[in-house]
């Protein structure tokens, strides 16, 4: 449920970025959401369409580009996705060591008209 003020703010965003840029609408938003970043993406895109009813983004497209958790090797220094089962580093087998690759969640850009 936390993802509906996350919502409303993506929407405020947008239609301050749309008003300062002189223009009539909003075409997409552009967001970056780590899997781990705690958000559900198919509730900001349900909660998106409700809020931007009425506003400068309704009817405005909404994607997301999905960021894949990483570990780290503190051997080697490698960046990697895990392995199911499995925390070793695909380079020398020792276990990663958590990242904030994964965590993210931004708007990358805003497209108006």
């Amino acid at each position: 449920m936390h993802e509906y003020p996350i919502t409303e703010q993506i929407v405020k965003i947008a239609e301050k970025n749309c008003k300062e840029a002189g223009a009539s609408r909003v075409i997409s938003v552009n967001l970056v959401v780590g899997d781990y970043s705690g958000l559900v993406p198919e509730s900001i895109h349900m909660y998106f369409d409700l809020i931007a009813e009425g506003t400068v983004c309704e009817g405005a497209e909404i994607n997301m580009k999905r960021i894949k958790p990483k570990l780290k090797c503190p051997s080697c220094g490698a960046l990697f996705e895990r392995a199911p089962m499995s925390f070793a580093c695909p380079s020398c087998g020792t276990d990663g060591e958590p990242t904030e690759t994964g965590k993210e969640f931004y708007i990358e850009s805003i497209e108006v008209e």
